[in-house]
């Protein structure tokens, strides 16, 4: 039979009483309980309720493309249609680029930097803000961390567009733990399905739902925390720094084909096209090392309205300055003054077809139909205008006259004969 169990003071007398051996043995299990729920925590993102959980800024997880990862804000709402593998490497793994080894940065607008499938969708958006509505606390730490108000995570996630990384990308990444926000260093291997927004910065991790940052600090990718991928390399991490201004779309590669597309910015792939200006680089190009300068894209500005054209004159139509004025006839007699060339033929002047007719001035050539003349019979006989009004003119007789006697004869001989 066992005894009564023992109490505190005699546990405590049996451990001092307890052989060397033994207590080396409490203590190793004591100090391994420590060490795994201190490690937990860290694993979680560091930090309980009331410290923001922040990690360590040295520290950086690393985070599989498949991985949830620690303190998911939803579950994953990757498609598996639209996911792309990793983008391949043109140079032998572990050949370091030329610099410090430090991450490098490029624009959010670099061509390639993003991958995807033509007209298919690497995250569901959709269910992405119905899983964060349905839980208004999660939903209210989300547009925290994503710096949007409550109400406008809905538009603020339609207005991102879903891609998958082609490279190992540093983020800040914001989890969810107690109704808190957390927030950690993190590496996102390449084939990792995001949301970009228009500045190319990838916002939201699709796996998790959690959102996503600009890195904080340099950071220890050479020491992270968490399992290695296969080609996975320190020195060609990339951080994604925000495009000098908003893009339209971004230029990604087609994984199926191996070849160039221009997805709109918060678009699902719907309207995904080839783009009218391919990079001056192959879709395959590691974009971890040297890429060539790819000139800036020119923005289109309404360019103002042209003024309204003079109306140019028709030629059918004759202006008042294209026909020739009509001279004075030439006195008879006169020559007739004329350009001739140094051959000495007369030079042709010429004249518009569709000038009008000059009227008053006399015609060179034959004229075969006079004009018409008034009439004053009934009969229609054209009246002479050279002849003198009937009332004036003496009636004519047949009678042959010899003489004509005037008033002041018949007086003189009228008073010679008296």
């Amino acid at each position: 039979m066992r005894g009564p169990p023992a109490t505190g003071d005699q546990a405590g007398d049996l451990f001092v009483h307890a052989p060397i051996r033994m207590r080396r043995a409490v203590l190793a299990v004591l100090s391994t309980g420590i060490l795994v729920i201190a490690g937990c925590a860290r694993e979680a993102g560091g930090g309980g309720p009331g410290t923001e959980g922040t990690a360590d800024a040295g520290e950086v997880l690393l985070q599989p493309a498949a991985a949830q990862g620690p303190d998911p804000f939803t579950r994953s709402t990757v498609e598996p249609a639209g996911a792309a593998p990793a983008a391949p490497r043109t140079t032998p793994p572990g050949t370091r680029p030329p610099g410090d080894g430090a991450p490098r940065t490029l624009p959010g607008s670099t061509p390639g930097l993003y991958g995807g499938t033509r007209s298919v969708a690497s995250c569901d958006v959709g269910q992405q803000i119905r899983l964060l509505a349905a839980d208004p606390a999660r939903e209210e730490a989300f547009a925290q961390a994503a710096g949007v108000p409550r109400a406008g995570v809905p538009d603020f996630l339609r207005g991102l567009t879903p891609v998958v990384l082609r490279a190992d990308t540093r983020v800040g990444n914001h989890g969810f733990r107690a109704g808190s926000t957390t927030t950690f260093q993190s590496v996102l291997q390449a084939g990792t399905a995001v949301m970009a927004d228009g500045h190319g910065l990838p916002r939201v991790r699709c796996a998790c739902g959690n959102p996503l940052s600009r890195p904080a600090g340099a950071g220890d990718a050479e020491g992270g925390r968490g399992e290695k991928w296969a080609g996975y390399d320190p020195a060609r991490t990339v951080v994604v720094a925000p495009a000098p201004k908003t893009v339209a779309e971004l230029v990604v590669v087609d994984a199926d084909h191996n070849s160039w597309m221009a997805r709109a910015v918060g678009d699902e792939g719907a309207r995904d096209r080839t783009p009218e200006v391919p990079p001056p680089y192959a879709p395959g190009t590691d974009i971890t090392g040297p890429l060539p300068d790819v000139p800036p894209t020119k923005s289109k500005e309404p360019k103002p309205p042209k003024p309204p054209k003079k109306p140019i004159p028709s030629r059918s139509t004759p202006g008042p300055g294209d026909c020739p004025t009509p001279a004075a006839p030439t006195p008879p007699g006169e020559a007739v003054a004329a350009t001739v060339e140094p051959t000495g033929a007369p030079v042709p002047v010429p004249v518009p077809t569709n000038c009008p007719t000059p009227t008053g001035l006399p015609s060179d050539g034959p004229t075969d139909e006079y004009p018409e003349l008034p009439t004053d019979e009934p009969t229609g006989t054209p009246a002479d205008p050279d002849e003198p009004p009937q009332d004036l003119v003496p009636p004519m007789t047949d009678e042959p006259q010899t003489s004509i006697r005037l008033p002041w004869q018949d007086d003189m001989e009228a008073s010679v004969g008296g």
